[in-house]
């Protein structure tokens, strides 16, 4: 996606009793889990709360404000990792935020906490353990499988503050082609014909991507006639990414983690879904953001091809979109289910 940058979370000191959250997956995972952190910080305002998740998500843990030190694990993809580098006593509380396997929650049992929370296997004497729900929105899920056990949470608590650096391009429209896989990423060629009729209608438009991903920028750049400046490819550190997408006028993507971070700032987008409905992984409600899809059965999200229902998004419909929100101040209808 991009360079994370510098200035992570301390470690875990071990000076006080340990709250470790296990939740080692990406960056729009970690920013849909930011609710169910915060709320687990506030019921043990005396204990450190530690989140265990991949190393190169440091700075943006640290971004979310809702938790005390961040414990790197290694980058697994979306495996369960190991702790067992963990070096302080015994957690006195772990949380699986990670899933409902018992790959997770035997991961931290290994550690020896005093008191364990998951869905794989509930506590002991628990009158009633929360149950997996496949239907759930992913932050709906976490905040009622923390008020199962008697700890206030509320998915609607997702905002982060934007970072103190400037935005590279502020009030410009932001396109993000990009997607850790091809399921998701809707092709260049439409985003190309979204950033030229923004253009048209004299909006700024820039472009950004991950490393790997320069290539696919150029190339939306080139068909919508953009010059190299408007191009952030591999270029930019996470708190540029995040001061860029905070001090948008209109994020595009796919779904993916950036679109996570204009939900978390509250940046009016548009997101285009496809292989996994928006209703298990879309915006918060309310009258900025839109999230465009075709109902389907859903698809492999990590699959190497465009989703079929992904394709069914035209670019016309998505530039008539996109001009909306920019019409009205940055405000669309709610989020709609249906393109």
């Amino acid at each position: 996606m991009t360079h994370l940058g510098p200035a992570p979370l301390p470690r875990p000191t071990g000076s006080r009793p340990t709250v470790l959250i296990l939740r080692a997956l990406g960056l729009g995972d970690l920013l849909a889990g930011v609710p169910a952190l915060r709320a687990v910080r506030r019921a043990f305002p005396g204990h450190e709360t530690v989140l265990a998740a991949p190393a190169s998500l440091g700075p943006a843990v640290r971004a979310t404000g809702a938790v005390d030190a961040h414990f790197p694990t290694e980058e697994n993809g979306r495996r369960v990792p190991s702790l067992v580098h963990w070096r302080h006593a015994p957690p006195d509380v772990a949380v699986d935020l990670h899933g409902n396997g018992p790959e997770s929650h035997d991961a931290l049992a290994e550690l020896a906490p005093g008191r364990l929370l998951s869905y794989a296997q509930p506590e002991p004497g628990h009158p009633a353990p929360p149950r997996w729900r496949a239907d759930e929105h992913e932050r709906q899920r976490w905040c009622r499988f923390l008020r199962s056990h008697g700890i206030p949470a509320d998915p609607g608590e997702l905002r982060i503050a934007p970072p103190a650096v400037p935005s590279p391009a502020p009030g410009a429209v932001v396109l993000h082609p990009g997607a850790d896989s091809g399921a998701r990423r809707w092709p260049a060629g439409r985003y190309a014909a979204v950033a030229a009729g923004l253009r048209a209608a004299g909006r700024r438009v820039v472009v950004t991507g991950g490393p790997g991903e320069k290539r696919l920028c150029a190339e939306v750049a080139e068909g919508a006639g953009m010059g190299g400046r408007d191009v952030f490819a591999g270029t930019l550190t996470f708190d540029q990414l995040s001061a860029l997408i905070a001090g948008a006028r209109l994020f595009v993507s796919g779904d993916t983690g950036p679109a996570h971070l204009a939900f978390a700032h509250g940046t009016p987008s548009v997101t285009l879904f496809g292989p996994v409905s928006p209703e298990l992984w879309g915006p918060p409600p309310g009258r900025c953001h839109t999230a465009l899809w075709h109902p389907g059965p859903p698809g492999d999200p990590h699959a190497a091809e465009p989703d079929p229902l992904l394709l069914r998004l035209d670019a016309r419909r998505v530039l008539e979109r996109a001009l909306g929100a920019l019409d009205h101040g940055g405000t669309t209808e709610e989020v709609t289910a249906h393109a």
